[in-house]
């Protein structure tokens, strides 16, 4: 993917999304060119967009701007990560590659977005990314087993770049995550600025404030916890396949041309610091995930050429692709999409019995409830998980006039619209009347 052939679609200037950039002004766009708001609600039906949809997002039609210095030096740096490891898409190339560019410039963001490097297995190149990003990013700390405390005693307001491998060490089991329960709060709070951590120091005790913010990548085999995830660009590796090749990596060899032209994106980025501080750009994604890749899509728009088009596309691609992994996997939103289901099959009855409900579950072969447990998913399971929605089982009338263990259907409507609304949708005034 060259970054000066792509060439601007002239159907652009016939819609509303996604805003076509006034040519050198970044963050600026034509009036009328102003994106709809674009749900990133967990539940929606629809799958996940491939790479290269058969539809187009709208994402496609945003014409090149104007390119400056960066938008070479983008393309140099996207080069040099693709001779080393092999990406799992254009996408994840493109988001790793302004990842890397944003780390020159954390004095100017609100959010640092973390880099989540995971893959399902040993040898999918996790490790390998780590030591091109140790080359190429802004003042690398690479850590595998640092404590939280060394951590933060090594943040400054002037933030160093977190790199942190085999982060499956610290969080692959539920004993192993609760003992390193404080890294995850470090890495969570470290997300947004003015995020501190109070310790007392020296003899005295005195309390001391320890700033947190700081960019990172983290590695290692299976998902991270879920609040870190979900501040996270998620690059998910696969072990590379026959015929697939990259160069080998050698430090003494390779190291002077990683350090020049992260060099020359440092040199590039310096100047422009203020104008990244003031820089609102159009995200065709919202909330969390629109705070974690704005730091990105802001380089791009400062670089022009074709990465404004190449960042949000990577954006709402690599975005979808994480909520429709949500959904397909057990607990959180999938619970409360899969309930919506049954009560919209069921006629929408006021109340469904525990164990009826509990029967739809575990028989969907396309759901995961059969396989939470030997029984499949029982009451006490569906209890807990519903519990972190506010939503409890209580004693249900049926339509024979029998009490039993059951859900009120209008416990749930508040979560269905907020968790998710794209699932036979509930109007606003049917959730308001909730008791």
């Amino acid at each position: 993917m060259e970054s000066t052939s792509h060439q601007p679609d002239p159907a652009a200037s016939t819609v509303s999304w996604p805003p076509v950039a006034k040519p050198g002004e970044p963050g600026s766009f034509l009036q009328g060119q102003q994106p709809e708001p674009v749900s990133t609600a967990c539940g929606q039906d629809a799958e996940a967009a491939p790479a290269e949809p058969a539809v187009s997002d709208g994402t496609d039609l945003m014409p090149d701007t104007e390119a400056t210095e960066g938008a070479d030096l983008l393309a140099q740096m996207r080069a040099q990560i693709a001779k080393f490891v092999i990406l799992p898409s254009d996408q994840a190339l493109d988001a790793t590659t302004l990842w890397v560019a944003a780390t020159h410039l954390q004095g100017s963001w609100q959010h640092a977005p973390r880099l989540a490097v995971v893959g399902p297995a040993k040898r999918c190149g996790k490790s390998r990314l780590l030591d091109v990003l140790a080359e190429t990013v802004h003042q690398p700390m690479l850590t595998v087993n640092s404590s939280p405390a060394a951590i933060f005693r090594t943040i400054s307001e002037e933030p160093p770049t977190l790199l942190v491998d085999e982060a499956d060490t610290i969080f692959g089991s539920p004993k192993a995550a609760e003992k390193n329960e404080e890294m995850r709060g470090l890495l969570n709070a470290g997300h947004q600025r003015d995020r501190y951590v109070l310790r007392v120091v020296g003899n005295d005790h005195t309390p001391r404030k320890f700033p947190t913010f700081a960019m990172a990548a983290i590695a290692g085999i299976g998902d991270l916890p879920d609040t870190i995830m979900d501040r996270s660009i998620v690059i998910r590796m696969r072990r590379r396949a026959e015929g697939e090749r990259v160069a080998p990596y050698r430090t003494q060899r390779d190291r002077p041309a990683l350090h020049a032209i992260r060099d020359k994106i440092a040199r590039w980025a310096a100047p422009l610091a203020d104008q990244a501080l003031r820089l609102e750009p159009a995200m065709p994604v919202e909330d969390r995930a629109a705070d974690t890749w704005e730091p990105l899509v802001i380089i791009a728009d400062l670089a022009g050429g074709p990465w404004p088009r190449l960042a949000r596309q990577a954006c709402k691609r690599m975005v979808d692709a994480e909520v429709q992994t949500e959904e397909d996997n057990p607990g959180g939103a999938r619970i409360l999409a899969d309930i919506r289901r049954i009560f919209h099959a069921a006629g929408e009855p006021d109340s469904i019995a525990t164990d009826q409900m509990l029967f739809t579950l575990n028989g969907d072969p396309e759901a995961p409830w059969a396989e939470t447990s030997r029984g499949g998913l029982t009451p006490r399971g569906l209890g807990a998980m519903l519990r972190e929605f506010g939503i409890s089982s209580g004693n249900v009338r049926m339509p024979d006039g029998t009490q039993r263990k059951g859900y009120l259907r209008n416990k749930f409507l508040d979560a269905w619209r907020r968790y998710c609304p794209a699932v036979h949708p509930v109007t606003a005034t049917a959730a308001g009347s909730r008791d």
